[in-house]
């Protein structure tokens, strides 16, 4: 079974959790990504992404290539702002990784925390509320390495709204289709 990654329209077997993972590897062997590639990924309009760029949503793009820690940044606002105004997906990033704008003040390296947040997201796709929550993000985030005491809960926190927030959408888009299919 095929699954479509939450903000992207790429598509990966969703019985192997590892294979979103290769599938970033495989984008990133030659380096960076200029943005029609970040656009072809994500479904979105060059002028989103150079807006968020400009607005401060993540760092500019270095000699016009986006690096794979930008493009999981742009993959989860995308993911996020189906059920999310922007203020709060900027709030909702910022309390795990700062200031937006630097990389350098990060708890944690945005394309890492997309990968975490598949497999979560995968563990939970087919059942609201998810099953042994805590527990899954115990196992998701045991290699998480804090970078100071109270880190991991800090990401913990953020990884559970992001799962409430792209579940949310789900549910929407198959309310709209219930609709479609009544013809009202």
């Amino acid at each position: 079974m095929n699954w479509i990654l939450p903000g992207t329209v790429l598509e990966v077997d969703a019985d192997r959790p590892e294979a979103a993972g290769e599938l970033f590897a495989s984008l990133f062997v030659t380096g960076g990504l200029v943005l029609s590639q970040v656009c072809q990924i994500t479904g979105l309009e060059p002028y989103a992404v150079q807006n968020w760029v400009k607005r401060g949503f993540l760092t500019p793009p270095e000699k016009k290539k986006y690096s794979c820690r930008q493009l999981s940044r742009i993959i989860m606002i995308n993911m996020l702002k189906a059920a999310m105004p922007m203020e709060s997906i900027c709030r909702l990033l910022s309390y795990v990784n700062g200031h937006l704008d630097d990389e350098s003040d990060d708890i944690i390296d945005d394309s890492v925390m997309y990968l975490i947040f598949l497999r979560l997201a995968g563990a939970n796709r087919d059942m609201w509320p998810p099953r042994s929550l805590e527990q899954t993000l115990d196992q998701v985030l045991q290699e998480y390495k804090e970078p100071y005491p109270g880190a991991r809960a800090r990401v913990a926190a953020a990884l559970e709204i992001m799962l409430t927030a792209w579940f949310s959408s789900q549910l929407q888009k198959q309310a709209l289709g219930r609709m479609q299919e009544l013809d009202i």
